[in-house]
C-alpha cells in the first residue's frame, strides 16, 4: 500500500487529509511537527510527503533541506502545502528541491492530482534507475571477466612456460617471453588504472565543491604533447602510415594531465575500432574560448542511440566484435572534459566514419 506522510501543526488539517487519504485507498501517517515528521520520514520511509511551510521550530524549508542529507529520505516526492500564495514563497521552495506546491485550502481533486503525479514520475525514476543498474551489472558481468582474464591468461601461460624452460631455454627466448609478460601486466595496470580514476571521476562530479576548486595547471603547448601521444600509439599499432596530423598551435591552461588522458583514450579508440590502412586524421581549431581537437577514423561507427548511451563499462556490440576494451575509454574522456568545464562531441555514420571532437577551455592566462 502507498504510503503518504503528512506533516502539519494543525490537527485539524492533519486529521482532514488523514481521512481523505486512507478514503482514497493510500495508507497515511501524521506528524504534528517538522521534528517528528523528519523522524517518521526516515523510519517508515513514506512514498511521498505532504507538509506544511509555517510551522514553528522546524518549518517546511528546513524539514526539506534535513531530509535532502540523507541519502535514504532525499529522492522521497516533498509537496509544500501552505496558506502563502506569494510567488516568492513558491519559487523558494521549488527552488530548494520541492516537488510541487498546493496552496491550502486545495480542492480533492488538485491535492489526489499532485500525488498521483509525483508518485508516476518518481516510479518512472526508479524503473529507469533500475534499467540503468542492471545493464551496468549486466555489463560488468560481461566484460570484467574477460578483460581480466585476457592479460592474465597471457601472464600465467608465459610464466609457467619460462619456469618449464628456464634451464635449457635461450636468452632470445627467455627475453620473448618477457615482454609477453610485460605486455600483459601494462595492458592489467591500465584497466586497474582506469577503474580506479573513472571511480575518483564520478566522485568528483557528484561534489560541487571539489568541481569548482579544481587547479587549471601551469600553460603550455598542447600540440607537441598530442603528437607525442599519436605517434606512440600509432607504433604500437603498426598504424604509423595511418596516421595524419594537423595541429594549430595555442596556449592551454588546462592539466596536463587531463589532455593527455583524454587524448591517449580517444586516439586510442581511434586505432582500435578501425582497420589497418584507413586514416586516422587528427586536426584542431582554435576560437576565442577554446581548443577544438577532431579524430576521424573510418570504421564501424557508432549509432545515435549508442552516442547517447556513451558510459563506463560498456562495449557496444562486444558479441560480435572481440577488440579489448570495457568502455571507459569514452566516459573517461568524456568526465574529465566536464569537470574542467570542456565538451565531448561525437558524430558517426554507422559501418562507415566516425568523428570526435575533444573541446579544451582555453583557461586563465592564455595568450592571445
Amino acid at each position: 500500500m502507498t504510503t503518504i506522510l503528512v506533516i502539519d501543526d494543525d490537527l485539524s488539517v492533519r486529521e482532514s487529509l488523514k481521512d481523505l487519504l486512507e478514503i482514497e485507498g493510500f495508507q497515511a501517517i501524521v506528524a504534528d511537527s517538522g521534528a517528528v515528521g523528519v523522524m517518521l520520514a526516515e523510519q517508515q520511509v513514506p512514498d511521498a510527503i505532504l507538509c506544511d511551510v509555517q510551522m514553528p521550530e522546524m518549518d517546511g524549508y528546513q524539514v526539506l533541506h534535513t531530509l535532502q542529507q540523507n541519502p535514504i529520505t532525499a529522492t522521497i516526492p516533498f509537496i509544500f502545502l501552505t496558506a502563502n500564495a506569494t510567488q516568492a514563497s513558491m519559487r523558494q521552495g521549488m527552488t530548494q528541491g520541492a516537488d510541487d506546491y498546493l496552496v491550502k485550502p486545495c480542492t480533492t481533486e488538485e491535492l489526489l492530482a499532485a500525488i498521483a503525479t509525483r508518485l508516476a514520475k518518481h516510479t518512472a525514476f526508479q524503473s529507469q534507475s533500475a534499467k540503468q543498474l542492471n545493464n551496468l551489472r549486466s555489463s560488468i558481468s560481461l566484460s570484467l571477466p574477460h578483460e581480466f582474464r585476457t592479460p592474465l591468461t597471457a601472464i600465467l601461460t608465459s610464466a609457467e612456460l619460462l619456469g618449464g624452460i628456464a634451464d635449457e631455454a635461450t636468452p632470445e627466448e627467455i627475453l620473448e617471453i618477457a615482454q609477453t609478460i610485460q605486455s600483459g601486466t601494462k595492458k592489467l595496470y591500465r584497466l586497474v588504472q582506469n577503474f580506479l580514476l573513472y571511480t575518483k571521476l564520478e566522485l568528483l562530479l557528484r561534489d560541487d565543491t571539489l568541481a569548482h576548486t579544481l587547479p587549471l595547471g601551469e600553460t603550455y603547448e598542447p600540440g607537441s604533447l598530442i603528437t607525442e601521444i599519436a605517434k606512440r600509439l600509432a607504433q604500437q599499432r603498426d598504424r604509423v602510415a595511418d596516421l595524419q596530423v594537423n595541429l594549430d598551435n595555442t596556449i592551454l591552461a588546462c592539466p596536463h594531465f587531463e589532455v593527455e588522458k583524454v587524448m591517449t583514450e580517444l586516439i586510442d579508440n581511434a586505432f582500435k575500432f578501425s582497420a589497418k590502412g584507413t586514416p586516422i586524421q587528427i586536426s584542431s581549431h582554435q576560437d576565442q574560448n577554446a581548443y577544438h581537437v577532431t579524430l576521424i577514423n573510418q570504421g564501424r561507427g557508432m549509432t545515435k542511440a549508442q552516442i547517447a548511451n556513451v558510459g563506463a563499462y560498456i562495449q557496444f556490440e562486444r558479441q560480435y566484435y572481440e577488440q579489448q576494451g570495457v568502455g571507459l575509454g569514452l566516459a573517461i574522456a568524456h568526465r574529465l572534459l566536464t569537470l574542467y568545464h570542456g565538451q565531448l562531441i561525437i558524430e558517426s555514420v554507422p559501418n562507415q566514419s566516425i568523428c570526435v571532437e575533444a573541446i579544451f577551455p582555453l583557461g586563465q592566462g592564455t595568450e592571445e
